[in-house]
């Protein structure tokens, strides 16, 4: 590790690994600095019993040739190193209800999606080609995800100022056909009066265009983007938790890491939780209405999940995931849970191999928790640098939660349990540790149509030199971070500059495809 250099990145998660490479390649020195033994944030996978799971990206949207994912992982080099799975273009994702025997799908392809839900709902044809060009629409005016000059949020204030559950209301008066289109809201833990449309259109659009999972792990597009950054000169450290940032008349100087290293650098980019940014530069240094707005963003609620590794042989591969809700009456109330009616609703995912066969090796279940119930072991902490022993009560705690979720698993897959060969089990203490976002939060802060601004944050800081990056800025997910490493890229070397310069490189790339 040299003592100095052009760019200094603290976090690894997808957003910073994306600048991260676009700087190299603009020829700057760049640092990547992680407190984890694994880069990657949300990317990052752990393994059971030989088994892989992927921590938080289950599936990826966008990825077919020519669409908006696919035109970024090109650009940045790191398509033909990636193994996907396409999830089944019939549905990719099932919505189904524990008062109801049918299940209903979401199609890929809008014309797919689109004849797939007529087939269940033939009296509703006009709700859902409506729905589905809103969709498009939208997602038409936020410039990035096509790859075109603009601000990141678009131009339209309408944009902000409708839920998505009222939009979805409006379109049609059967209340199941609402749940349905509503059915995947655990994708961005949508709530019934703050949601925005945009986030519901942003959220499923890019999967409804294509839908794949990693197999293997979503590990494997961290690295790829590590050696990518390696070759262009770029360096990147584990094991390196930023402890400390000097900040100099309005201007950062250097991060200090846990074991005493001190890194130097002319430019600075977080891709750490904006709470604890400001807290490692000195909320000081920063506008006190800044720094308030910042500490008060109320963060999205946080997650519960279980891991399942399979027997072998004895519960068939699902290449689909799985939307479950007690009752299609409360499909946008999975958060508002007792302790007596938890878990209202869930998420079912199964891992891919590269050479997938008939049969599964790992199940995972996923779904709300509020950060409120593990307030009892919120001063411990289990990471790479510091360990604690929750204690026989914490064990306790997710011993019974993961019995209460099996129990509600069983009624879907009644054979799941004599499937079982271990489970292991996720609190949001978990998501905190590993993945850095305040008190678990799945998706960063909550985007409130009642006040838009207030969980705006722009990658620019008033420090000169400090510049912000993640899931937090603009939206979640892998298409979301990416286009954030991009916004933060752009404050850096010029929007124009750079998008342009993107088109111009796949473009080449297309022409020397054509050639050959």
């Amino acid at each position: 590790m040299k003592k100095h250099y052009d760019v200094v990145i603290i976090g690894s998660g997808m957003g910073g690994l994306v600048a991260a490479n676009i700087l190299a390649r603009e020829g700057r020195s760049v640092c990547v600095l992680e407190k984890n033994n694994q880069y990657g944030g949300n990317l990052q996978t752990f393994v059971r019993e030989r088994t892989i799971f992927d921590t938080g990206v289950h599936y990826i949207g966008g990825l077919s040739e020519g669409q908006n994912l696919y035109k970024y992982f090109d650009y940045l080099d790191i398509l033909d190193g990636l193994q996907f799975k396409r999830l089944d273009e019939d549905g990719y994702d099932i919505i189904s209800f524990g008062n109801d025997d049918e299940v209903y799908p979401h199609a890929q392809g809008y014309d797919n999606f689109i004849a797939q839900l007529i087939k269940k709902f033939p009296e509703e044809r006009n709700a859902i080609e409506a729905y589905s060009a809103k969709l498009q629409e939208i997602c038409h005016k936020f410039p990035l995800y096509k790859l075109e000059e603009g601000k990141p949020y678009g131009n339209d204030p309408e944009l902000f100022q409708q839920t998505a559950k009222g939009y979805i209301d409006s379109i049609t008066k059967n209340e199941k056909l609402r749940a349905v289109l509503a059915g995947s809201n655990l994708l961005y833990a949508g709530d019934p009066d703050k949601t925005p449309l945009y986030v519901h259109a942003l959220s499923i659009n890019s999967y409804i265009e294509s839908a794949y999972r990693c197999a293997d792990g979503g590990s494997q597009i961290t690295k790829l983007l590590v050696r990518k950054l390696k070759e262009n000169g770029g360096e990147a450290y584990k094991h390196s938790e930023v402890v400390d940032i000097t900040c100099n008349n309005k201007k950062l100087v250097s991060a200090t890491t846990k074991d005493g290293r001190i890194v130097y650098g002319d430019l600075f980019i977080s891709n750490i939780e904006p709470k604890y940014t400001l807290k490692l530069v000195g909320e000081e240094n920063f506008r006190k209405s800044y720094n308030y707005r910042i500490q008060e963003m109320e963060s999205i609620i946080s997650a519960f999940s279980i891991h399942i590794v399979l027997k072998p042989k004895t519960f068939k591969y699902l290449n689909k995931n799985y939307y479950h809700f007690k009752d299609y009456k409360k499909v946008w109330e999975g958060h508002k849970y007792t302790e007596e009616t938890w878990p209202e609703t869930y998420m079912v995912c199964m891992g891919a191999r590269k050479n997938q066969d008939e049969w599964g090796e790992q199940l995972t279940a996923i779904t709300y928790m509020r950060y409120e119930e593990i307030l009892e072991w919120e001063d411990t902490f289990n990471t790479v640098s510091q360990k604690n022993d929750r204690g026989a009560g914490y064990q306790s705690f997710k011993k019974q939660k993961t019995e209460i979720f099996l129990k509600e698993l069983e009624k879907k897959f009644p054979n799941i349990r004599e499937c079982i060969q271990s489970v292991h089990a996720s609190t949001p203490l978990s998501y905190r540790d590993y993945i850095g976002n305040h008190q678990g939060s799945m998706y960063g802060y909550v985007k409130d149509v009642n006040d838009p601004l207030k969980s705006f944050i722009s990658p620019k800081t008033k420090i000169e030199n400090l510049f912000l990056t993640g899931q937090s800025l603009n939206m979640h997910g892998i298409l979301g971070v990416t286009i954030s490493g991009v916004v933060t890229c752009s404050e850096i070397l010029g929007g124009p500059y750079l998008v342009n310069k993107i088109k111009k490189k796949l473009l080449e790339k297309e022409n020397k495809k054509t050639i050959v």
